[in-house]
């Protein structure tokens, strides 16, 4: 980043000897904050979603975990009925409560399910959006470049071509706020 802002100042150093190019080093210092903000918007959207992710992982290590001790419920409870036993009634009582355990796992096991997907889907949100910002990073850099060649050829055609770039990078960037 300093050597862009070195470049940046050379290029200023050069325009105050041809002020007709100041209108290029101003645009050229926006697209270089530009640069830097969605870069940063890129980042900041890449952590979300790898701290959704870990999310999602949890959770579905969670289910995982339900699921087994509602395994492990249901086995005791289908083993109560087929172990010979002294006291039958408290036999009985033990499996109907595994059972009534097993249940409630399985119930809880469908609000975790419904919990995981939804954070898949913000996690698919999040992995779309910088993929935007990523894709705006690189309109805006590209035309940073293409517009610091008119400082060194001096035609204004690839300042135009330059200014085309980088409403490019900000339309890619801006649908990143669209997206639901």
């Amino acid at each position: 980043m300093s050597e862009e802002i070195h470049e940046l100042h050379e290029h200023a150093e050069h325009a105050r000897e041809h002020p007709d190019l100041a209108p290029i080093t101003l645009t050229m210092a926006v697209l270089a904050v530009l640069v830097a903000t969605v870069s940063l918007l890129g980042h900041r959207t890449h952590t979300e979603e790898i701290l959704l992710q870990n999310k999602v992982t949890d959770q579905w290590g969670y289910y995982q975990a339900k699921n087994i001790r509602r395994h492990t419920d249901e086995l005791f409870a289908d083993l109560t009925t087929v172990v010979a036993a002294k006291d039958e009634e408290a036999v009985a009582k033990l499996g109907e409560k595994y059972r009534a355990e097993a249940d409630r796992y399985k119930d809880e096991q469908k609000e975790l399910d419904a919990k995981a997907r939804e954070l898949e889907q913000e996690t698919g949100l999040a992995s779309r959006k910088a993929d935007r910002f990523d894709l705006g990073e690189v309109f805006l850099e590209i035309a940073l470049v293409i517009t610091s060649i008119t400082l060194l050829s001096g035609r204004r055609i690839f300042w135009h071509l330059g200014l085309v770039l980088a409403a490019g990078g900000v339309v890619a960037t801006c649908s990143a706020w669209l997206l639901r």
